[in-house]
């Protein structure tokens, strides 16, 4: 029997070392929650939503994956292996709201 996590964003195993935890409502918005996702989900997550995003609307795992962005990402992360890491970039929407 394996006690292996399962990210809940992309469903896929999250071996000891791959994942780290994840405010749903950021810590700068006293947020407490927290949920443990691959490193890499975890990432795009906040290279693609705004704190304030996070807190208003992004505060669940069902709300994160309405977003298009996020659910082209899980499509293609589903298909690499549990360890796979790489860096993400921010999305064009998010490099814009930065600007302002």
């Amino acid at each position: 029997m394996t006690n292996e996590k399962t990210c809940p964003l992309c469903r896929r195993e999250m071996p000891e070392g791959t994942y780290n935890a994840h405010h749903l409502v950021p810590i700068t918005f006293k947020g407490s929650e927290t949920v443990d996702l691959h490193h890499i989900c975890h990432s795009k997550i906040h290279h693609t939503f705004t704190e304030r995003e996070l807190q208003h609307y992004y505060h669940t795992v069902d709300r994160l994956l309405e977003n298009e962005d996020i659910q082209k990402f899980v499509k293609w992360v589903s298909k690499k292996s549990p360890n796979f890491n790489d860096k993400n970039k921010d999305t064009k929407n998010r490099k814009r709201k930065r600007r302002r």
